[in-house]
């Protein structure tokens, strides 16, 4: 199982919301390359990335940012964040990202997204962001009457690499990772789920490796680490045993 540690990006900022509210950031460093290297150090291999600015506006904001992360971080790179067209996605490939997350997309295109998967095998991931079980689009400030493993199914068969799911009621709270609805999803769909939102602590990591089995590729973790309540190395450690 892999852990994805995170750097969420903010006016070029590292940060991390609340509930993925904007006006509830917590800034935690100005230089994202910087702490890339101190995630690699630690023994990360993977990275998730998020353009904040960009999940709003529909664009990449934070370009100069990744730019320098991707080149910076040795491993692989998940990015996220206002990807809505093609020209975005194929320059992020161009550039070095190795993932490309797409989540409004998947809601309101879903035939691009698929036609992307289709055109970047293994390269596509879909957000599948929950607020009581429903998809949330927009940078999650809008929640759709779409219940999320409907959405999850309209890609069985589309060959995309994962699904990034989201309890955005536990985002950045420290609250524990929604463990049942996680494990629920990679239980009815066939594509790999990896786990976001909450994460508080190395019992979360444990809790959710001894799930793998049930298609669970990895957990993205932020607020947790930068404060001090999880250690990287031992989180990376844990999962590699699942």
């Amino acid at each position: 199982m892999i852990v994805f540690p995170a750097i969420d990006l903010k006016g070029g900022e590292v940060v991390r919301l609340a509930e993925g509210d904007m006006d509830r950031a917590t800034i935690y460093g100005d230089d994202p390359a910087a702490q890339a290297m101190i995630f690699a150090e630690a023994g990360a291999e993977h990275l998730h990335v998020v353009d904040l600015d960009g999940s709003f506006a529909g664009r990449t904001e934070n370009r100069e940012a990744v730019e320098a992360i991707v080149e910076t971080f040795p491993g692989y790179v998940q990015l996220g964040g206002g990807i809505r067209d093609a020209a975005a996605v194929e320059g992020w490939f161009n550039l070095g990202v190795a993932r490309v997350v797409m989540g409004s997309a998947a809601l309101k295109n879903p035939e691009f997204v698929r036609e992307m998967a289709r055109e970047w095998e293994g390269g596509i991931v879909v957000a599948v962001d929950a607020k009581d079980g429903h998809v949330a689009t927009e940078g999650w400030a809008e929640v759709s009457d779409v219940p999320v493993v409907d959405l999850a199914r309209r890609f069985e068969d589309a060959g995309v690499a994962a699904l990034l799911f989201t309890d955005i009621g536990r985002d950045g709270l420290l609250k524990g990772v929604n463990i049942d609805a996680t494990v629920e999803l990679a239980q009815r769909v066939d594509i790999p789920v990896i786990a976001s939102g909450g994460v508080k602590g190395l019992d979360d990591i444990h809790v959710l490796s001894l799930n793998a089995h049930e298609g669970i590729e990895g957990v993205i973790t932020g607020r947790a680490l930068y404060e001090g309540r999880l250690d990287l190395a031992a989180a990376i450690q844990m999962g590699a045993r699942a």
